[in-house]
């Protein structure tokens, strides 16, 4: 049986609930919701667990807050014998429009401080990333407000239907690959 760690990059606490900076929970949540599954406080994250068509996809929201996230990775990795290139790390993109997906097998950090831990951590660049775009709505030095900011009330209503989008794509990411699911979704 083929088993993927599915990653959504977040803070925890309350106060980052509703924030950009945490599409990542956001989305794992909304996937969860969909498979009626609960998300149980383990070593390193919130994790939950589901089967679909022959294969485990092992969710995660680590608790070591997005700037450390690549402990809880490697850990969780390790823990379920998951090798790297099944591994897909959701996260916030400040260069792509509100709702853009873009799905890469491989990349920098692009400036996301998650991912520079990840690559640290895990010493590579060479694993998936969907990044949910955010947009750039802000104004000089306000980066850090911006993502820690709450979602626009425009935005809140488009929302669902990205939730929507979002999680067809890890299932796609499960099912048909990667490469498939670069070509299904990106842009969309």
């Amino acid at each position: 049986m083929k088993k993927f760690l599915i990653v959504g990059l977040g803070n925890i606490g309350d106060n980052y609930q509703n924030t950009r900076h945490n599409i990542g929970f956001t989305i794992l949540d909304e996937l969860a919701k969909n498979k009626e599954l609960n998300f149980e406080n383990e070593k390193l994250g919130a994790v939950s667990k589901f089967r679909f068509k022959g294969r485990t996809f092992v969710l995660l929201k680590p608790s070591t807050y997005m700037n450390l996230s690549g402990k809880s990775i490697k850990y969780w990795l390790t823990k379920e014998n998951i090798p790297l290139e099944n591994l897909l790390i959701i996260c916030d993109d400040l260069n792509l429009p509100f709702g853009s997906i873009r799905v890469k097998a491989k990349g920098s950090d692009g400036g996301h401080n998650g991912l520079k831990d990840v690559n640290a951590i895990l010493q590579t660049q060479k694993y998936a990333r969907f990044r949910f775009g955010v947009g750039a709505e802000f104004s000089k030095g306000k980066q850090c407000n911006f993502v820690l900011g709450d979602w626009s009330s425009d935005e809140l209503k488009l929302l669902p239907e990205r939730l929507t989008k979002a999680t067809e794509l890890i299932i796609s990411f499960g099912l048909a690959g990667l490469n498939n699911t670069m070509n299904a979704f990106n842009g969309k």
